[in-house]
């Protein structure tokens, strides 16, 4: 398989730098090839702006939906975003990884996804009608791709399990799941989460690293959570609600949105 992991750590001697050497170790050593775009080291612009668009005309408002679709379509896109878009065309798997600061990804990955994901190519694409309403959730360039988080974490696991304080780790994590990877086509692996990072000694991080690397050897074989596809009947167009018959076996908030006896959790 050919694996895109793009990483968001500042300090390359970090535990996520640690850990994603031992990510790329196991999958060479399986026989995958891999890219990794490493977002600091290469200088990563995380926000859009009118440099985004160089043809723009000056006295144009910059409206950045307009300008990214205009861009890609006239094949415009500045060279790093067109290479790292190139590179997710490449890969059958992406990897994102990434500390969790402030209860998301850090902000030069979620510039990465504004920029990279442009109008025309991840979103804003296929028809909309009474029929289908664009090519989304479950649909898209990236469909046919496999996709998973490296995610770490200060508090411990209880913080963020059901009753946790910081809320299931699987809510915070929803608008990237299945906002960001589901939204364009991906099939979404449960993400390796590695909690009380902080407090991790040699031992703790050599079980942790046992851990991913069956992660990378099972990436072809993990089901992915179970989502609902836009476009398969279960909502109704053009409100995208859930049909008022599903959902009724008590679930609640984002597990709407799981196929209904898949006894996952988002």
């Amino acid at each position: 398989m050919k694996v895109l992991l793009v990483f968001a750590h500042p300090e390359p001697r970090s535990l996520n730098g640690a850990l994603r050497d031992v990510a790329v170790a196991e999958l060479q050593r399986l026989g995958h090839e891999v890219q990794v775009s490493d977002l600091y080291a290469q200088g990563w612009k995380p926000a859009i702006d009118r440099g985004d668009f160089p043809t723009l005309p000056p006295d144009e408002r910059l409206l950045p939906t307009v300008a990214s679709k205009a861009a890609f379509d006239a094949g415009e896109l500045t060279q790093d975003v067109r290479d790292e878009i190139d590179k997710l065309l490449w890969a059958d798997v992406v990897i994102l990884q990434f500390p969790l600061w402030w209860f998301s990804m850090p902000a030069i990955l979620k510039g990465w996804v504004e920029r990279v994901f442009a109008c025309g190519f991840a979103y804003g694409v296929g028809e909309h009608s009474d029929k289908r309403w664009g090519n989304r959730y479950g649909e898209g360039v990236l469909a046919g791709k496999r996709a998973m988080l490296i995610v770490t974490t200060g508090g411990w696991e209880q913080h963020y399990g059901p009753r946790g304080i910081n809320g299931p780790i699987d809510d915070l994590l929803f608008p990237i799941h299945h906002g960001i990877l589901f939204y364009p086509g991906c099939e979404v692996l449960p993400p390796y989460v590695l909690y009380q990072a902080g407090r991790l000694d040699s031992a703790g991080f050599d079980a942790a690293a046992e851990r991913l690397r069956e992660r990378m050897r099972t990436l072809a074989e993990t089901p992915s959570i179970p989502y609902r596809r836009q476009n398969g009947g279960d909502y109704l167009i053009p409100t995208m609600e859930l049909r008022p018959e599903l959902g009724a076996s008590g679930a609640e908030g984002f597990a709407v949105h799981l196929s209904e006896g898949s006894g996952s959790t988002a």
